[in-house]
């Protein structure tokens, strides 16, 4: 089995005016899918991202504050799973919870094995 980062793009929750029934619900979906995920034993974690970005670049390390509004595509979070190869990772990425949202996407990626 290799292991795979699953990145989330699209719009924030709060910018969307969700209700709180409404808020509930996108959360649970959430939950549900986790939970399948892990019952199939594939769940290795993962954790929804805030808003504010601070990155560092260049060799002066310049350190630069922005917020996820500035951006084109908005990282809202990840999750790390296990799966026997490419596409059965893209496969697991399609069941995506928020792809109805505006710009909801997956990026996925495979994570280096430095053992090998």
């Amino acid at each position: 089995m290799k292991n795979f980062i699953l990145i989330f793009m699209g719009a924030n929750y709060s910018d969307l005016g969700f209700s709180p029934k409404e808020m509930q619900e996108r959360l649970g979906n959430w939950g549900d899918w986790t939970k399948r995920l892990s019952e199939k034993g594939i769940y290795k974690g993962g954790d929804g991202l805030t808003e504010a970005i601070r990155r560092v670049e260049g060799a002066d390390k310049v350190v630069i504050d922005r917020t996820s509004a500035e951006l084109k595509e908005v990282i809202g979070g990840y999750i790390l799973i296990t799966a026997k190869d490419f596409d059965e990772a893209t496969e697991i990425a399609k069941d995506y919870p928020d792809f109805d949202l505006p710009g909801g996407a997956v990026e996925v990626r495979e994570i280096m094995d430095y053992s090998a």
